[in-house]
Order: structure tokens, then sequence, then C-alpha cells
């Protein structure tokens, strides 16, 4: 069976637009005491949950045969050919607070490769998206990822970990030396926005370590199809699985990539 992949995508922007309606009128009337503790410093709640459900109905429906990688198990199905891979609340700690950013994420991989991405940030109404053979868009209008060609010209974006410090030396060292070296770090506390921001311009990159493939899928697709590059730290292809990521542009990806790679391996 032949898939139409805008088709699709469009089908994909329409369904986390509409997730996102019930998740920001949640979180009008949320209460930090309905929120359950999955593991140190992480958090669900049951508009995670309840957001991933609808998602994954509805994804069924347009997908038929194709599995789940889904943050919080609602599907454990898994596609022979295709598998969908959902965040369907990126950066839930800061929904808790009631501070943006947070986003839901949902890419679709056919075998090992990366297909179709869509990151809706809910706060501003900013729906990123592209499929295999496409520009990047957002909200209807095609994205790239900036030309500076240097690191010293660059706003950087990052996350703090929280849960996983064996690595706090080499990350603190890492933080510091971008400090003094670009026009500074932002940590918004969602890496599927720090990825879609990298798309559209707004930083020229992200790095993180200790990440799942839900957090990073779409965002890794369209930060490429928007000209931009990702790996993980070694410089490898190993960032949906490998729990670390570092995307940029293209002009100023490799100085970046040195640098992460001198403190943590």
């Amino acid at each position: 069976m032949s898939i139409n992949l805008q088709t699709l995508c469009q089908d994909v922007c329409a369904l986390s637009k509409e997730v996102g309606v019930f998740i920001k009128n949640e979180g009008e009337k949320f209460s930090s005491m309905k929120v359950e503790v999955k593991g140190k410093n992480d958090f669900v709640s049951y508009v995670d949950k309840t957001s991933e459900k609808r998602i994954v109905e509805k994804l069924a429906l347009l997908l038929p045969e194709a599995g789940f990688i889904a943050e919080e198990g609602t599907s454990t199905k898994k596609g022979e050919t295709y598998n969908w891979v959902i965040d369907p609340l990126d950066g839930t700690t800061n929904f808790i607070h009631g501070i943006p950013c947070f986003a839901i994420s949902i890419a679709l991989m056919r075998n090992e490769e990366l297909i179709l991405g869509v990151i809706y940030e809910i706060n501003f109404d900013e729906c990123f998206y592209a499929w295999e053979g496409s520009k990047a868009y957002l909200n209807g209008k095609e994205i790239t990822v900036t030309k500076t060609a240097k690191l010293a010209d660059s706003l950087l974006a990052t996350g703090f970990p929280y849960y996983d410090y064996s690595r706090m030396d080499e990350y603190i060292e890492l933080f510091k030396y971008f400090m003094k070296h670009t026009h500074g770090l932002r940590r918004l506390g969602s890496a599927a926005t720090d990825l879609a921001y990298v798309a559209c311009g707004r930083f020229e990159g992200f790095y993180e370590y200790s990440l799942q493939p839900w957090d990073v899928a779409a965002g890794a697709f369209i930060v490429q199809q928007a000209g931009g590059k990702v790996t993980d730290f070694k410089g490898e292809e190993n960032y949906i699985f490998g729990k670390e990521i570092v995307a940029g542009n293209s002009a100023c990806f490799d100085e970046f990539l040195d640098v992460v790679k001198k403190h943590f391996n």
C-alpha cells in the first residue's frame, strides 16, 4: 500500500491542534495535586495520558498497520514496517507550573528511517512539520535553519539533566564553554520545541543527553528537512535511541559538534 505522506502529515497536524486545544483548556484549571511521579523529576498527569490515548486512537485509524513508540505506553503494538513515535506533552513540568513552552511531538518511522514529523507548540499555536521529500514548514510557511557560520555568533539551546547526573561534570564544563564563546544558552524545558526552533532559525543549535526517542524523533527530522544536521555526541547517527543529540545549522555544525566531542568523549 502506498502512503500519501503529505496528506498524512496534514492529518497529523490537524490532530495535534485538536489535542492541543484539550491540553490548553485543561491547563487553565490544572492542579498540581493531579500529578503522578514516574521517577526522579519525571512527572505525568491525566492530561498526558488522555492526550496520548486520543492521539493513538486517531493515528490507528489513519495508518492501521503502524505500531507505536509512545511515552505513556498507551499502545505497545509494534508495526512490521511503520511505527509512530509520540510524546503527547513534551514539557510536562512546564505545563504543571503553567509555564510555556510545551508541545505535542509526533513522528513516523519506516523501518529505521524517519519519514514524517510534526511538533505543535501549544502556547503560541505554532505547528512545525515536514514529510519525506518535503521542505520544513511552520503554519504553512517554509522554514530553514540559519546560515550563521561561527559558534561565536550563535544562540544555543540545551536541557538540564534531571535524573542522570553521571555526566554532570562534563556537562557543566561544556555549559561554561558555550557561555563564554556564544551569544548565550537558553533552556526552554521542551526538547521538541528546542529542535523546532533550530529548524526555523531561532537557535543555531541544540544539544542534550538522557533524552528518549519521543523527545527528539519529530524534531530531528524537521531540522534535517529545514537544511540542518543532526548527530549523537560522537558525530554518528544514534540520536533517536542513543539518548544524546546535537542538532544545528549546517554552517557552524562541525565547530559545534567538535566542542561537544571534546567535552563528552
